[in-house]
């Protein structure tokens, strides 16, 4: 029996980068500090779907301030994300992701986002450089029997 040849280093960031979303968006993850400090670039350029412009201090001192909820309501629990369609493209010590996020609400009302992504393998590790997010509208969301 022969052993496995080693995973050429393209299929390697693939399967890398694509645990490192996978984690990311974990429900166990996704809402923490710890998650968004390990997941962005402490460079990162991130262009929310409403064309908002922010870095990776500005959403970890999200983490900082207090719920703004009304008194008396209970807390919005946190929608549950997966990703679909996940295409990783290697070109060495970078790579491009591009993905469908799900956004399952406690309602059970569901969203679609397209992301994009860029990665730099830096200090031992993959982080995100640059992220858009493109909300998908409603309509486009429905499979195409529904539409």
């Amino acid at each position: 029996i022969y052993a496995a040849e080693p995973a050429t280093a393209a299929e390697r960031t693939r399967a890398e980068v694509t645990a490192l979303l996978e984690s990311f968006l974990s429900p166990g993850q996704n809402p923490t500090r710890a998650a968004h400090e390990r997941f962005w670039a402490d460079d990162l350029v991130y262009t929310s779907s409403a064309g908002k412009v922010t870095n990776k201090a500005e959403i970890l001192q999200s983490f900082d301030e207090p719920l703004k909820a009304e008194p008396g309501t209970p807390a919005e629990p946190e929608p549950v994300y997966s990703a679909e369609d996940i295409l990783v493209r290697p070109y060495g010590e970078m790579a491009a992701l591009t993905f469908r996020l799900v956004a399952r609400a406690a309602d059970g009302t569901t969203q679609h986002y397209r992301n994009s992504g860029t990665f730099l393998f830096r200090d031992g590790r993959w982080q995100a450089i640059t992220w858009q997010a493109t909300k998908v509208p409603a309509i486009a969301s429905l499979p195409p029997e529904a539409k």
